[in-house]
């Protein structure tokens, strides 16, 4: 069973720093080049100077000129409730709520914590490049736990309030010792830096924990959206026509809807099985049909969400799903807290 615990964060003094919508930004792996290149000019502290620096080396240096001019402060040790504001793709309105803790490194096989993607080699080496140069954890890695929640928010006015990208996100600290998680952690974001992580502590073996952010699965605000597939080459799909997507696999082409005839009750293994070439995908079912429509598109497959309970049920069984499975919206605010190793 994973023991999480408070830690001594970093975080943004902001009157050093400037205002905090112009030092946040999104994880370094849904960013651009172009989009770089504007977060950086935002701010010469914004958190992108970091996790997509010029080189590693660029990234340690700033680091410490910060925290030697004041603009990056030590905290108290603590945990933080996070809760996140957002619209999602189905355009309802939700907030999303869990914890920043220190969380333990430990290989896959121990159970501890789980994942449910296939990573890259080379986003890993990096990843490993920075925390080998900065001695940091930049950016959290979104966990769930099968667990009612283990915190409430936390009364009074939040420490930090932003908004980024259309989501609001707030965060307080909060006072208290280790917490021992009954379930294993799911890796629903972040892969590739907890695996990074897991490396680092193999040549640094007293870096034994890493920054995260725990979400229960029960708690409401958790949603997991499809992300449906666009395709420019199909051959025959055996299937019910309808009049419009009511469940399971849905195929929009031709300016008709079918719902796909399979014994498989898992969306993304339907589609691979089809076996479509030119795959693209999207958030937004309006978006796949009307791409279709235009004829930029063959053909569209139209998905439920995965369910944590399969999320889950493929962690456990040490099996990977297939790419772009989950959608888990929205992502974690990187530059609200740092995590030093």
């Amino acid at each position: 069973m994973p023991t999480v615990r408070p830690f001594e964060a970093l975080r943004y003094d902001t009157s050093a720093a400037g205002p905090l919508d112009e030092l946040v930004a999104p994880p370094y792996d849904v960013i651009s080049d172009e989009a770089r290149l504007e977060y950086l000019a935002r701010s010469p502290f914004n958190v992108v100077h970091l996790t997509l620096p010029d080189s590693p080396e660029d990234a340690a240096r700033d680091l410490t000129a910060w925290r030697a001019q004041g603009v990056l402060a030590a905290q108290r040790e603590s945990c933080w409730w996070i809760a996140q504001d957002y619209v999602g793709p189905d355009g309802v309105a939700r907030t999303r709520e869990g914890f920043a803790a220190s969380v333990p490194v430990t290989p896959y096989e121990a159970g501890d914590v789980l994942p449910h993607e296939r990573t890259h080699a080379g986003p890993k080496q990096g990843r490993l490049r920075l925390l080998r140069a900065t001695h940091t954890q930049l950016e959290p890695i979104f966990l769930l736990y099968d667990a009612h929640p283990v915190f409430e928010r936390p009364a009074g006015e939040p420490a930090m309030d932003v908004g980024e990208g259309g989501v609001r996100t707030r965060a307080w600290p909060i006072d208290g010792g280790e917490i021992v998680i009954d379930t294993p952690l799911l890796i629903a974001d972040g892969h590739h830096r907890y695996e990074t992580a897991v490396a680092y502590r193999e040549e640094n073996p007293a870096a034994t924990h890493t920054f995260g952010i725990l979400v229960s699965s029960r708690a409401p605000g958790l949603e997991i959206f499809p992300t449906h597939r666009l395709v420019q080459e199909l051959g025959d799909v055996p299937g019910e026509e309808v009049e419009s997507p009511n469940g399971g696999v849905t195929l929009y082409r031709g300016g008709r809807f079918t719902r796909v005839e399979t014994g498989d009750d898992f969306g993304p293994r339907v589609v691979d099985s089809f076996r479509p070439g030119g795959v693209s995908y999207t958030a937004y079912a309006d978006e796949a049909i009307a791409t279709v429509d235009r004829g930029d598109a063959a053909a569209a497959f139209l998905l439920e969400p995965v369910t944590v309970e399969q999320v889950a049920r493929f962690a456990h069984a040490g099996e990977v799903m297939p790419q772009k499975s989950t959608f888990f919206y929205p992502k974690l605010t990187s530059g609200l807290l740092f995590h030093p190793i």
